[in-house]
């Protein structure tokens, strides 16, 4: 779907783009308990150009739902690369669909490395994914990844084997884990604190930067009071 809005963060000198839609059916998608107000109208491609270029930024930034589905993002890639000489930056994706030209970078989150389990999670398979992250790592995008961490889904072996893949490309790429934020309807529990401690351990005897999250449903709902970059002022 389209873009729908525009936010600007002043601290980090980002502009981030949104639209809606995903390709991915997620489980459990954490976005299912966020309170986002519902799309009245969606801009046309020239005002969100417009909005992003009267900021004083860097760098712009796309997320969704899913940013590689709005049909709009290459030209808006084009438009921020070459016209603006900003960084351009998915900062959220499934990374199914890179890499793609006048990208500079991307944040991929993996669901889970079995590829059976990769499809009963998301609905869509794997090999897109993974082999998506292999060639945006050789056409030279700077790269991050994350996975949920699951018990009982995505579980610590898995957490390291996709560790392990991202290692095997460098081990100085930066890797988050996020603990499992349960939603209603699925059968997975939150982790417990020594299992994190646990997880973020084993993935940083394999990689050099690993960062983690293991917040609350209240705490997902409420990003902008507990993290700086989520504290952004909407402009379109």
């Amino acid at each position: 779907m389209p873009f729908y809005k525009v936010t600007y963060s002043e601290q980090y000198r980002r502009a981030t783009v949104h639209n809606k839609g995903c390709n991915f059916r997620c489980l459990g998608c954490a976005y299912k308990v966020r309170d986002f107000p519902p799309v009245v109208a969606f801009p046309g491609l020239d005002e969100v150009k417009t909005a992003v270029a009267a900021l004083d930024v860097d760098r712009v930034h796309f997320m969704g739902g899913e940013p590689t589905t709005c049909p709009d993002l290459p030209e808006m890639l084009r438009y921020c690369k070459h016209e603006l000489s900003l960084v351009t930056y998915l900062g959220h994706t499934n990374g199914s669909a890179i890499p793609i030209e006048n990208l500079d970078g991307a944040d991929v989150s993996f669901k889970a490395f079995s590829p059976e389990r990769h499809l009963e999670y998301t609905g869509a398979p794997a090999e897109p994914v993974y082999d998506g992250f292999r060639r945006a790592f050789e056409a030279g995008l700077d790269l991050r990844a994350s996975t949920v961490y699951i018990p009982g889904f995505n579980d610590e072996e898995d957490v390291a084997a996709i560790a392990r893949f991202v290692a095997s490309f460098s081990e100085s790429i930066p890797f988050h884990v996020m603990g499992y934020i349960p939603i209603p309807g699925t059968p997975w529990p939150r982790p417990t604190d020594e299992q994190m401690e646990r997880v973020v351990a084993t993935a940083r005897g394999i990689l050099r930067d690993v960062g983690f999250s293991h917040l609350t449903v209240e705490q997902v709902r409420n990003l902008d009071s507990r993290d700086s970059r989520f504290k952004v002022v909407q402009v379109l």
